[in-house]
C-alpha cells in the first residue's frame, strides 16, 4: 500500500509503503491520567481524570524515502501538531483507536542518503 492523500484528509494515521505504521524498535505504553489535590493541612485527595487506560507509542521509523517523510510532514501540518484527532492503528494488535494525536508541535525529519529518510514521534490516545 502506497502513502495516500485519502488517509491524511481523512484523518487516519498513513501506513508506509510496506503496509505498517511502525518499525521496531518501538514502545507502547498503557498511562493512566490520576490527579492529586494537595490541601494546605496536608491532606491530599486523588481522583482519575479519565474513564480508563490511555496508550501511548513511541514510533520511530527508519530507511524512508522522500515520499514518506513528505507523507509524514503533510500528515503533521494537517492536524497542526498536537491539535488535531487522527485515527490510529496499534501495531502490536491491530486495534484503531479513533481519537489520538501527536505529543509535540514539533517534528524532526532526517534525510540521511537518498531513499534513505528517518523521524521519530510520539503518538497518544485521547479520551475524555
Amino acid at each position: 500500500m502506497t502513502w495516500s492523500a485519502t488517509c491524511e484528509m481523512a484523518g487516519i494515521f498513513p501506513k508506509l509503503s510496506t503496509n505498517a505504521v511502525a518499525q521496531y524498535p518501538a514502545t507502547r505504553k498503557v498511562l493512566f491520567r490520576n490527579q492529586v489535590l494537595r490541601f494546605v493541612d496536608g491532606a491530599a485527595q486523588r481522583y482519575r481524570d479519565s474513564i480508563g487506560p490511555l496508550r501511548q507509542w513511541d514510533i520511530r521509523l527508519d530507511q524512508l524515502d522522500e515520499r514518506e517523510l513528505a507523507a509524514i510532514e503533510g500528515f503533521f501540518a494537517e492536524n497542526q501538531g498536537r491539535f488535531g484527532n487522527f485515527e490510529f492503528m496499534d501495531p502490536w494488535d491491530g486495534q484503531v483507536y479513533p481519537t489520538c494525536s501527536f505529543a509535540s508541535d514539533a517534528l524532526g525529519l532526517v534525510s540521511v542518503a537518498e531513499m534513505n529518510g528517518r523521524t521519530s514521534f510520539t503518538v497518544r490516545e485521547n479520551r475524555s
